[in-house]
């Protein structure tokens, strides 16, 4: 039974890394158990982009700040719930994050997941996302499961009985195979080709699998070895609704180092620089083939 430690410690991480990665899997022990036993009501706030903030995202945000703090090596961080990013020690390493993707899906009973990326940086600002020295994602489902990788491929760990998070699949890689999760289907509704992609996906008898959250759509592409999770801009949101810092760059990581791919429709997503922290942009990610399918499609 290898644990998360032992498998970092086995992969060759320097010591510094390994000790942010630990510190953010201590994180997410804390927000899995935060899932089960905290309200999920109205926060009676809003974060930068005029959302209305849940009481878990308020909550898991200060659960990373507070062990994120706790560790010198991390002198950066970002928060999809902030409005800046904010510097907490002298450290060297940076931690941008997703507190708690698809958090409205809790009181519903649906799984939701956290998601990370990690530099070695003094701003994110000019970074781009194959910058990251790592990515990785907290599922918190019927089991609270993290997908990590450190550059060498990518590996799911599933939190036991002991509270420890042990390695449970070791070699998470993505093939081709019919499977969708389309979002922002209102696009559809103006976008020829949008709607001609979709109805492709209908008629060759993709399965499909959408739940709403990005982290356990994306989670099923790569724990099931195939898919296509799609997210084009419209009218309303030219660049969609994703944010490239704190989703789609940490997605895009984990996605290729399994496999796949990761555009937006025109530039691989890992080449795109951050121009800004709420930095939006479309993206289609998932089978190597099913990508450039979209890239295709999409015009």
């Amino acid at each position: 039974m290898k644990t998360f430690c032992d498998y970092l410690k086995d992969s060759g991480v320097n010591e510094e890394l390994f000790t942010v990665l630990c510190s953010l899997k201590d994180a997410i022990k804390k927000i899995s158990v935060a899932i089960k036993t905290s309200s999920t009501g109205k926060a009676g706030s809003q974060n930068i982009y005029g959302e209305e903030q849940l009481a878990l995202d308020v909550l898991s945000d200060k659960i990373i700040q507070d062990v994120l703090k706790e560790n010198s090596l991390v002198g950066l961080i970002a928060s999809e719930e902030l409005p800046n990013e904010v510097k907490i020690s002298d450290g060297e390493y940076a931690v941008c994050y997703d507190p708690l993707d698809g958090s409205s899906l809790v009181n519903v009973n649906l799984a939701v997941g956290s998601i990370f990326g990690i530099y070695k940086t003094g701003t994110f600002i000019g970074v781009s996302g194959g910058d990251q020295l790592a990515s990785m994602i907290a599922v918190y489902g019927p089991r609270t499961t993290i997908v990590l990788t450190v550059r060498d491929g990518v590996k799911e760990f599933v939190l036991n009985a002991e509270n420890k998070f042990v390695l449970s699949n070791e070699n998470v890689v993505v093939g081709e195979g019919k499977m969708f999760a389309p979002g922002n289907l209102r696009a559809a509704s103006e976008r020829q080709d949008y709607l001609d992609l979709m109805n492709f996906w209908c008629k060759e008898q993709y399965t499909l699998r959408y739940s709403g959250g990005m982290v356990p759509d994306i989670n099923q592409i790569l724990l099931k070895g195939k898919g296509i999770f799609s997210y084009p801009g419209y009218s309303e949101a030219p660049n969609g609704k994703l944010r490239l810092l704190f989703e789609c760059a940490p997605m895009s990581l984990l996605m290729e180092q399994a496999g796949g791919a990761s555009s937006d429709g025109k530039t691989r997503i890992l080449d795109k620089k951050i121009e800004k922290l709420d930095q939006r942009t479309p993206i289609y990610i998932g089978s190597k083939g099913e990508v450039l399918r979209c890239c295709e499609q999409i015009k």
